[in-house]
């Protein structure tokens, strides 16, 4: 049953140094034709199976930028997937966005076209950082988007912070927590840092002209994330996210849940009946799958019951509720409590875990070291 549909949006007017995900820049490109080549994806797998998006609650646009469109181009793509995925069921709907690309015009089409969720990419509230990383707004472009957006209509925004930058210091890190609980918003996400493959950053760290916090610093850094956090009144829910009671984000809990969901787009990924797939990265690419009536897949895998038992342990325990008995033994069959009883009894033992009667979930030394924890459940 899909639960969730993600839409890919490879379009940025300015490509971050940390960016790997699937993106190009937005001049010259084929944006017009792109759009409607994914409302004849969606168009594809409607008819293929009638009823299949019956049940989706949530629907996410990421990037890329989607706010990199222009407000008619955001308009057209939310009337095709209007027209493909019944409303209904669906209570959340999120389009990523830029703080000094949203206009008011921008964010009325995005309303009125039923998103009712923006998530922001703000990453830090110093500028010289963001100048470092290659972001191009200031903190003004953050607080009048904020503003504007609530007064268009917007109840529901969050942004993404980011630490573990290069040179940050802890008073910098300090700074833009402040900054950003001013904005009185119900939901943060923060991330550190991960240098990847095929990005600005990563080409500068292996030239040895990457200077990051030590990991000490960074562990201080999300110590202070999660104390600060909880003293504003947003509770951790996920190793990653903080929200005011009843804004958890519905969309990425479909991920962590392991449960399954479409993905739309160029280089989009989905996980449906059972077989995880991606399309073609290359946006000429994909557009001419659509355009020959193929769907856009460059790989599929039919995931094996051992891989999603792993998966059901290292999503599920990225969020703060963890793995519960009652679901694990609902999808397999099989007692969690058995079939990793010794794991599970070395990691309480280790004060990186803890069990009950409910089920396992990291203690909050063992957020610190997730992977380390997570890897200790592959078969």
């Amino acid at each position: 049953m899909i639960r969730g549909v993600y839409i890919h949006i490879p379009f940025c007017h300015q490509i971050c140094n940390y960016c790997d995900f699937n993106k190009v820049f937005f001049k010259n490109q084929p944006v017009d034709e792109y759009i409607e080549s994914v409302g004849e994806e969606l168009r594809m797998y409607a008819a293929e199976q009638p009823g299949r998006f019956d049940a989706v609650e949530t629907i996410f646009l990421g990037g890329g930028t989607p706010t990199a469109l222009s407000a008619s181009q955001i308009t057209r793509l939310l009337e095709l997937i209007r027209m493909y995925i019944p409303q209904q069921q669906v209570v959340e709907f999120t389009s990523e966005a830029n703080p000094d690309e949203l206009s008011r015009e921008k964010l009325e089409a995005l309303l009125a076209g039923g998103v009712n969720r923006l998530s922001m990419g703000v990453q830090s509230f110093d500028q010289g950082l963001l100048q470092k990383i290659g972001r191009t707004h200031s903190n003004e472009h953050v607080y009048d988007t904020v503003r504007l957006a609530k007064e268009v209509g917007f109840t529901n925004i969050s942004i993404d912070l980011m630490y573990g930058l290069p040179g940050q210091t802890m008073a910098q890190w300090e700074d833009t927590l402040e900054k950003a609980f001013a904005l009185n918003l119900p939901h943060v996400s923060a991330y550190s840092l991960i240098v990847e493959p095929k990005t600005i950053f990563y080409i500068q760290y292996n030239k040895g002209k990457l200077h990051l916090p030590t990991e000490d610093l960074e562990a201080d850094m999300y110590g202070r994330l999660m104390d600060e956090m909880e003293r504003h009144g947003l509770h951790q829910y996920e190793i990653s996210n903080f929200a005011q009671p009843g804004y958890d984000s519905i969309h990425n809990k479909i991920y962590w849940d392991n449960d399954e969901y479409a993905g739309f787009g160029a280089g989009a990924h989905g996980y449906v009946d059972g077989v995880r797939y991606s399309n073609h990265g290359p946006i000429k690419k994909y557009m001419e799958a659509v355009a020959a009536g193929e769907k856009p897949l460059v790989h599929e895998h039919t995931v094996t019951r051992e891989e999603r038992i792993e998966e059901q342990m290292f999503l599920g325990l990225r969020k703060t509720a963890g793995v519960t008995h009652t679901e694990f033994t609902r999808k397999f069959n099989e007692p969690m409590s058995e079939l990793f009883a010794d794991i599970i009894a070395e990691e309480v033992k280790n004060g990186r875990l803890e069990a009950d009667a409910d089920g396992v979930r990291l203690t909050r030394r063992g957020r610190f070291v997730g992977n380390e924890v997570f890897q200790q459940f592959l078969f």
